[in-house]
C-alpha cells in the first residue's frame, strides 16, 4: 500500500549560527596550511591533496563539536482503498429480483465475479478489499447466501475500525437494505468521511404474502400464571382476505385468531393470552394459514420457547437509611426474572421470617447490628455484605472469613474497579468486564486489606492510575456457605454512567445478576450438577453448558472426567469430554443442528458414581424471510449522504469507471520529516577515518612518517 521515495538531507543549525560552518572550514585550511606549509620529502601534488584531505577533516570534526541537527524528508504515497462489502444473507437469495442481470440465481452472471472483476479492471492504481458479512463481517466475497441474520451497522463498524486514519477511498456496498439486527446503517455510514456506491440487491416490488414479521414475549413466566405474547401480523397485495392465526403446542391448538385485511400494505399487533399450567420449556407455534399465489410461505410461521419456573426466589435487602445504591440494587436483580428482592429497613425486620428468602443483603450493616442477623452466622444461608461509610469494620471483620480491613481512621477513598482476568465462579461478558472498567470510582473504606486464598475477587481496587491488590467484590464459599462482599458503595454512579453512554443498563443487570445467581445456587446443592448456560440456543450459537462437582465437604473439585451425551429428538447422538474450567467445568459443543436434545452427564469420585440430566432446544432462526420488499431507498439515501450513486446488479460494470472520473478517489502523498543529531550518523565517522586512513597512507609511503 506504501510506496517509499528518496530520502532528503538537510543541515539546521538550531540555537548556533551557521555561520559557524564557514569558520569551521576556515580552521581545517589553517590547519593544513600550517601542516603542509614547508615540507621536506613531498611533490606539489601531494601535499595539495593531502592539504585538502587535512582540511576537510579538521572542517568536519569541528563542525560535528558544534553539534548540528541532522533533517531527512521522506515521502511516503499511499493508494486509494476500495472496499467492497457484499450482503451474504440469506433473503438476496430468497427474494431476488428477476429483472437484474446479475443474480446469485441467473446462469447470466453471478454476483461474486461482477463485484470481483470491479477489482481487476481499477488495477494496480487502487488497493482493493473485499468482504462479505452477514450479522459480522467476513473476510472475501461469498456466493453462499446463508446467512441468518444481518447487521449492515456492525459490518460497516468493523470497516470503520479496521481501516481507522487509512486512505479510504470508496466503499461499495452491495446489499438489499434489509437488516434485522443493530441500529440504521445510516448513521454507521456517516463515520465514513468518503464516497459509497451501492448495489441494489433484491425486488422493491411488492407481492402477494402474509407473515410474521415479529413476536414480542419474555422468555420466561411462572407456574399458574397466565403471561401474553404479542404477534405482529402483515399482509402486502391481500385486500379482502382474512388471515388465520393459530398457536399450537405438541401439535394442539391453544389460541386461534381472525383478522380482516383491509389493505394492501396491512399490519396488525395481536395480543394473544397463554397459560403457564405446566413448568418446563414449552414450546409454541405461531402460524398463518397460507393463501392462493403467496409469494412465499416460510415467514407464515414462528416458534417461541418459554421458560415456565415454578417459583421466584426471594432475596431480602436489608439498609440502615435511605441511600440511592438500593433502588439501583433491586431493579438490577429483578431484571432477571427469576428473583424477587424485597427491601426493608433494619428497624422493621422483626416483622419478616429471614429463613423465607434464599439470600440477604446487607447494605452498610453487619449482623452485629442486630439479634436478628447474628442468627445469620450459625447457618447456611448466603449473605452479601455491601460495606459503605456506615459499616461496622470491627464487626465485618469478626463476622466472616474472606476479607479483613486494617483501619486507623474513618476515611473512605475513590476506587475504580479493575477486572481480574482469572475469576472463575461465574461468567461475565467481555463486554460488561470492559464497561466496568471504565465506571467512575466507588467509595470504599480507606485502609489496609487481606484477601483469604480461598477468596475468588472479581474486581480489584485501583487507587487513581495504581492497581492494588485488595479486593473491590469478592466471593467465597466456606464450608457450604457462600459469600459475597463488595467494598465500596456508589452503585448509582455506575448505573448512571451506563445510561448515559450507552442508553441502557445492561452492565449492571448481567453483574447484579450473575452475582445473585451464584450465591442463591447453594441452596439444597447437588454434588453433580450440569447446566447449560442458558435453555434455548439460537441456529448457529455455540453450546455451552457448565458442570460443578462437589466432593463430601461441599468443596469445588475438578480432578475426574465429566463425559456428557446429547440425544436429538431424531435420534442423532452427540458425546463429548468436559473441559476443566478454573474449578469447575465447561464445554463448548459448537453449533449444534435445530432441534430438542436430551442430555445425559456421568463422572465418577471413588466408588461413588454420578449422574446429571436436562434438556436444551436449537431454536431455529427465520429472521430473513420476515421481510421480502428490498428497502432501496435506504440505499439511496446512503449512498447520496455521502456524494456516491445507487446502481442496480446490471450496472456493477459501470463502477470501475465512477471510482476513476472522482477526483476525491486518489492516491495521498505523506511527507516524513525527521531529526536526529548529526554526531549519531555513522558514515559522518567512516568518511572522517577514510580521509585520515588516506594521508597516513600516503604519507607513510611517501617517509613522511
Amino acid at each position: 500500500m506504501d510506496t517509499d521515495m528518496l530520502f532528503l538531507f538537510s543541515i539546521t543549525w538550531g540555537a548556533v549560527s551557521g555561520w559557524w560552518a564557514l569558520a569551521c572550514l576556515l580552521l581545517g585550511v589553517l590547519y593544513a596550511w600550517l601542516m603542509y606549509r614547508s615540507p621536506i620529502n613531498l611533490g606539489d601534488k601531494f601535499r595539495y591533496a593531502l592539504s585538502v584531505v587535512r582540511a576537510l577533516a579538521v572542517a568536519i570534526i569541528a563542525l560535528l563539536l558544534l553539534a548540528p541537527m541532522l533533517k531527512s524528508v521522506g515521502y511516503k504515497s499511499e493508494k486509494p482503498l476500495v472496499l467492497i462489502l457484499q450482503d451474504n444473507s440469506e433473503s438476496v437469495k430468497l427474494f431476488p429480483s428477476p429483472n437484474n442481470k446479475v443474480s446469485p440465481l441467473t446462469s447470466e452472471g453471478d454476483l461474486e465475479g461482477a463485484l470481483d472483476k470491479v477489482k481487476s479492471t481499477l488495477g494496480d492504481n487502487y488497493e482493493v478489499h473485499e468482504f462479505n458479512f452477514d450479522k459480522t463481517l467476513h473476510s472475501g466475497l461469498s456466493n453462499k447466501f446463508n446467512g441468518k441474520q444481518t447487521d449492515i451497522s456492525a459490518a460497516l463498524k468493523q470497516l470503520n475500525e479496521q481501516y481507522v486514519n487509512q486512505n479510504i477511498g470508496a466503499i461499495v456496498l452491495a446489499t438489499d437494505g434489509l437488516y434485522n439486527q443493530g441500529s440504521d446503517p445510516q448513521y454507521e455510514a456517516r463515520n465514513f468521511k468518503t464516497t459509497i456506491y451501492t448495489v441494489a440487491l433484491g425486488d422493491t416490488t411488492p407481492k402477494r404474502d402474509l407473515l410474521i414479521a415479529n413476536v414480542n414475549y419474555n422468555k420466561t413466566a411462572f407456574l399458574g400464571n397466565d403471561f401474553e405474547i404479542e404477534v405482529l401480523a402483515e399482509a402486502y397485495q391481500s385486500k379482502g382476505e382474512t388471515m388465520r392465526l393459530t398457536v399450537t403446542e405438541d401439535g394442539k391448538q391453544v389460541a386461534a385468531e381472525n383478522i380482516p385485511v383491509n389493505s394492501d400494505a396491512f399490519q396488525k399487533l395481536v395480543p394473544i393470552k397463554l397459560s403457564a399450567d405446566r413448568k418446563g420449556v414449552r414450546k409454541f407455534n405461531i402460524s398463518i394459514a397460507p393463501v392462493s399465489n403467496e409469494l412465499s410461505t416460510q415467514n407464515n410461521s414462528e416458534t417461541i420457547y418459554v421458560e415456565v419456573l415454578d417459583a421466584k426466589q426471594r432475596i431480602l435487602l436489608v439498609y440502615n437509611g435511605p441511600h440511592p445504591d438500593v433502588s439501583v440494587i433491586k431493579q438490577g436483580i429483578e431484571s432477571n426474572r427469576n428473583f424477587e428482592v424485597k427491601t426493608t429497613l433494619l428497624s422493621d425486620l422483626s416483622t419478616l421470617k429471614i429463613g423465607d428468602y434464599s439470600l440477604v443483603i446487607l447494605y452498610q450493616l453487619t449482623p452485629g447490628n442486630s439479634g436478628l442477623l447474628q442468627s445469620l452466622a450459625k447457618t447456611k444461608m448466603p449473605v452479601w455484605y455491601m460495606l459503605g461509610g456506615q459499616s461496622d469494620l470491627q464487626d465485618f471483620n469478626n463476622q466472616q472469613q474472606a476479607i479483613k480491613i486494617s483501619s486507623g481512621r474513618a476515611e473512605m477513598q475513590e476506587v475504580f474497579a479493575q477486572p481480574v482476568p482469572e475469576f472463575s465462579a461465574f461468567t461475565l461478558t467481555d463486554s460488561t468486564r470492559q464497561k466496568i472498567s471504565t465506571f467512575p470510582p466507588l467509595m470504599a473504606p480507606f485502609g489496609s486489606y487481606t484477601s483469604a486464598p480461598a477468596n475468588q475477587v472479581l474486581f480489584k481496587q485501583k487507587i487513581g492510575n495504581v492497581l492494588t491488590t485488595y479486593p473491590l467484590l469478592s466471593f467465597s464459599d466456606e464450608a457450604g456457605k457462600r459469600t459475597g462482599i463488595l467494598t465500596g458503595e456508589g452503585l448509582w454512579r455506575w448505573q448512571l454512567a451506563e445510561y448515559k453512554a450507552n442508553g441502557n443498563h445492561h452492565a449492571m443487570e448481567e453483574l447484579l445478576s450473575q452475582s445473585v445467581q451464584y450465591l442463591t445456587a447453594n441452596a439444597n446443592r447437588q454434588q453433580f450438577r450440569v447446566y447449560p448456560a442458558k435453555n434455548v440456543f439460537d441456529e448457529g450459537e455455540n453450546v455451552i453448558l457448565n458442570a460443578e462437582l462437589y466432593n463430601d465437604a461441599l468443596e469445588l473439585i475438578n480432578t475426574p472426567d465429566v463425559k456428557i451425551n446429547l440425544k436429538s429428538v431424531d435420534g442423532k447422538n452427540y458425546s463429548f469430554l468436559f473441559t476443566r474450567s478454573g474449578q469447575s467445568y465447561q464445554l463448548d459443543a459448537g453449533a449444534l443442528p435445530v432441534g430438542e436434545y436430551a442430555y445425559s452427564a456421568t463422572t465418577k469420585v471413588g466408588l461413588h458414581s454420578f449422574t446429571a440430566s436436562g434438556q436444551l432446544t436449537v431454536k431455529a432462526l427465520n429472521l430473513e424471510t420476515r421481510q421480502s420488499a428490498a428497502n432501496h431507498q435506504l440505499l439511496n439515501n446512503m449512498a447520496k449522504q455521502s456524494g456516491g450513486q445507487m446502481l442496480l446488479p446490471s450496472q456493477i460494470n459501470q463502477l470501475a469507471d465512477l471510482i476513476r472520473k472522482n477526483d476525491n478517489i486518489k492516491t495521498v502523498v505523506y511527507q516524513d520529516k525527521h531529526y536526529s543529531d548529526m554526531i549519531d550518523v555513522k558514515w559522518i565517522f567512516i568518511v572522517i577515518l577514510a580521509l585520515l586512513s588516506t594521508e597516513w597512507f600516503i604519507r607513510k609511503r611517501e617517509g613522511e612518517i
